[in-house]
Order: C-alpha cells, then sequence, then structure tokens
C-alpha cells in the first residue's frame, strides 16, 4: 500500500515537472486587476491576456475582504511589467499561471501570505512541489498571525461562497 503511494507521488511529479518544461511565457504591463487573482496583460505585441492566479483562490469582490484582496493585488502589480508562467487555460478561457512581479516576486504566493487569498489545494496537484510546500506554509502563517481575511473568526471560502450564490443565497462570481 505504501509503495503504491510513493508510486502515485513520483507519477504526479513527473507529470507536474513535464508539464512545466512545456510551460509558455508571457511577458506584459499589467493593465487592469480585475479582483484578487485576475489580471489582464498587454503584451509587447499589443495582445491582450486574462491571466488567473495560479494556486490561489481569493475573496469574491462581494464577499467580505474581497475588495481588500483586489486592492492587495493592484498594489503588488498594476501598471507593472510582469512575467507570467502558465501551461494552461481555465474553463472561461483565461490563462493560469504563475505570476512573477519585475524583481521576481511569486505574486500568487504573496497574496497568500499577505491574508488575502487560499491556496487553492483542489488545484495544487498542478503545482511544483516546492510550490505546494511554500504556498501552504504561506497561508499556515498568515492564519496564525491573522492577518487580512485570517482576522475574521470564520472566513468563508470562495469556491464554498460561490457554491451558495449558485442557489441564490448571495451575489459572487468565479
Amino acid at each position: 500500500m505504501i509503495l503504491i503511494r510513493y508510486f502515485k507521488i513520483a507519477v504526479a511529479f513527473i507529470c507536474v515537472s513535464a508539464s512545466l518544461l512545456h510551460a509558455e511565457t508571457i511577458v506584459g504591463q499589467v493593465v487592469a486587476v480585475s479582483d484578487g487573482d485576475t489580471i489582464k496583460v498587454l503584451d509587447d505585441s499589443k495582445k491582450l491576456f486574462v491571466i488567473r492566479l495560479m494556486g490561489i483562490d481569493a475573496p469574491e469582490k462581494a464577499q467580505p475582504f474581497g475588495q481588500r484582496a483586489k486592492q492587495s493585488l493592484s498594489d503588488l502589480v498594476f501598471e507593472s511589467r510582469v512575467e507570467i508562467k502558465w501551461d494552461k487555460r481555465d474553463r472561461y478561457n483565461r490563462v493560469v499561471g504563475k505570476v512573477l512581479s519585475s524583481n521576481g516576486t511569486d505574486v500568487c504566493l504573496e497574496q497568500i501570505a499577505r491574508g488575502m487569498a487560499w491556496h487553492y489545494k483542489r488545484y495544487a496537484g498542478e503545482q511544483l512541489v516546492e510550490e505546494r510546500i511554500s504556498y501552504d506554509q504561506a497561508e499556515k502563517t498568515a492564519r496564525v498571525a491573522h492577518a487580512g481575511l485570517w482576522a475574521d473568526d470564520q472566513p468563508i471560502a470562495p469556491w464554498d461562497w460561490r457554491r451558495t450564490s449558485l442557489n441564490g443565497h448571495n451575489k459572487g462570481s468565479d
């Protein structure tokens, strides 16, 4: 049983590593911040990309801390040059990628560290092991420090917020 588990972990690692070898890169200027985990980037050829930050899920705009998460992301990248490493698109055709600021800061990780987003564990298997560990640790540290959304006694995860909004209990978007 243990051998099977290690085999599954090794296969997952190889698959993630192989997909990152084929990762594409977008370099451009952030021209808009939609919310705490989505930006718009204009590359040097003037092509516009909608980027969903990989590995995180920020509160929806109508949710507590939603506007603060958006402002935090704006403070980090608005009107700045960024580099996005990506290898997939989501169901809305947004590029899902790791966003690096011009000084090399992992913007996705920084949003978690500031308490402005959850580590989106549903997709953690798509991350490199070291990213998964650092994102998870950043969330734990933010929780203990009651940073950002963790100041709330019982913050509602965005995926739960969206599920209840689909049932008409609140308004939010993905």
